[in-house]
């Protein structure tokens, strides 16, 4: 069955995440018309993914969005870098993704890294998250001779729906095996870990058209134009930041939400990664894409361990309370990539408004610093936009403008990955949609 004539054509843009799955729809003029969420589906016992249950939840929430008035003309994936899983010859699923948080990431990673020779022109500094762990783990599992190809999950919607099976440029690079200078594999890396270079997926640009969309549950719902393509999505933060891009050229995006990431894309070709950032191909473009990373959600939620203190940091960054003088102080060390805990300093204060203020400052700082390297790359006077969950207190936002010494510009739209998603799927069809539109933001459409 496919559409009507009545129904309005949307691209759509999905948003793979640890936590939640979001789809938006775009029209023609750039405006969201629809969009659905709903948690991303787990293994309850050890959290793993199971890359079909992904697959058959965005198309429901297609369906949902799209119900009788819109039709798919366009998508987009995005989301997290580093969770894939073995396919068949068919793309069907030889087993769970090992998700990039999995503890038993760690244990792999302790045998493998003495092992591993250094490669100036990988975009990460390789640690348990990246793809070749999840490789390693795959490839010690019982396929049955049956694997075909590795597929991430955030590419795995688009592989079978495209019939073709792909990783994105952006992913790639978050995968520890592969050169972003020279856009290369690194064999000894695969070999070590995928156990052979043949169960690789063809790499693809980023906003590059894939292919017809074939989905015989879409195209029953009535929800599918005939004339339907998949679009290479890929990183998530990445993705968000071009959509970002595209509102102000030259813009640095500050994502506030699990982790604080900030992204750019710097219009400077082959830049290596350096020290606090980490490097990816351009998206749509000759240049790099920028991106540093800071540890927030599991510095609060260390703190909270002191209910006081918690309770003041709240108040803090809702605006409700203000920080004293040790917001400016060195009381707390923040915890850092690679399992450094949160502490406070020997000299810190024992009041719980004082606690809270120190640790305000001290992740205010480590932002500022995260955005400060990605600035180093960009040319002079980058705004600086922010968005996710923390972006809508006004007390952060004011306490980060006080520490950073810049201003900050808020996107009111909720979903900016998902929308960046949406505009590179708007740009595959060579739509208008401006993002000035898309990202504002329409609370009739929440």
């Amino acid at each position: 069955m496919g559409g009507t004539s009545e129904q309005t054509e949307v691209v759509c843009g999905i948003d793979i995440g640890s936590t939640n799955l979001k789809v938006v729809a775009l029209d023609r003029n750039g405006r969201v018309v629809a969009r659905a969420r709903q948690t991303t589906p787990r293994n309850p016992s050890d959290l793993s993914i199971d890359a079909q249950s992904i697959l058959d939840a965005i198309e429901d929430m297609i369906i949902d969005a799209c119900g009788s008035d819109y039709i798919v003309a366009a998508v987009a994936s995005a989301g997290v870098g580093e969770d894939g899983v073995l396919v068949d010859s068919n793309r069907k699923p030889l087993g769970r993704a090992l998700a990039w948080f999995d503890p038993r990431r760690t244990r792999l990673f302790d045998a493998l890294e003495p092992r591993l020779t250094a490669s100036k022109g990988l975009g990460v500094t390789t640690n348990p998250s990246h793809s070749l762990i999840g490789w390693l783990w795959s490839s010690q599992q019982d396929h049955g001779g049956n694997a075909s190809t590795w597929a991430a999950i955030t590419d795995f919607a688009a592989c079978s729906w495209s019939r073709r099976t792909f990783i994105s440029e952006t992913l790639a690079a978050r995968t520890a095996a592969w050169d972003v200078q020279t856009r290369a594999w690194l064999t000894e890396r695969v070999e070590m870990t995928l156990g052979s270079s043949a169960l690789l997926p063809e790499v693809l640009r980023t906003g590059e058209p894939v292919g017809p969309l074939y989905s015989p549950r879409l195209s029953h719902a009535g929800v599918l134009a005939p004339t339907a393509i998949v679009v290479a999505g890929g990183h998530d933060h990445p993705i968000g930041g071009w959509g970002v891009d595209q509102l102000h050229p030259g813009a640095i995006l500050d994502s506030m939400g699990t982790a604080e990431v900030v992204v750019a894309q710097s219009p400077t070709a082959n830049v290596l990664r350096f020290d606090g950032c980490d490097v990816a191909p351009g998206i749509l473009s000759h240049g790099t894409t920028l991106l540093a990373v800071t540890e927030f959600a599991r510095n609060v939620q260390w703190i909270s361990q002191d209910p006081a203190v918690a309770a003041s940091f709240d108040a803090i960054v809702a605006g409700s309370q203000k920080p004293d003088g040790h917001l400016h102080s060195e009381s707390f060390i923040p915890g850092g990539q690679g399992g450094v805990r949160p502490r406070y300093a020997a000299d810190a204060p024992a009041g719980p408004l004082s606690r809270a203020s120190a640790v305000a400052g001290a992740l205010a700082r480590a932002g500022g610093a995260a955005i400060h390297s990605v600035a180093s790359m960009m040319p002079p006077g980058a705004p600086v936009y922010v968005a996710g969950g923390w972006a809508r207190s006004q007390g952060w936002i004011d306490i980060k403008r006080a520490v950073i010494g810049t201003d900050v510009h808020i996107i009111p739209e909720p979903e900016v990955t998902a929308v960046g998603a949406a505009l590179l799927a708007a740009r595959g069809i060579n739509w208008p949609s401006p993002a000035r539109t898309a990202l504002s933001f329409n609370p009739a459409r929440i």
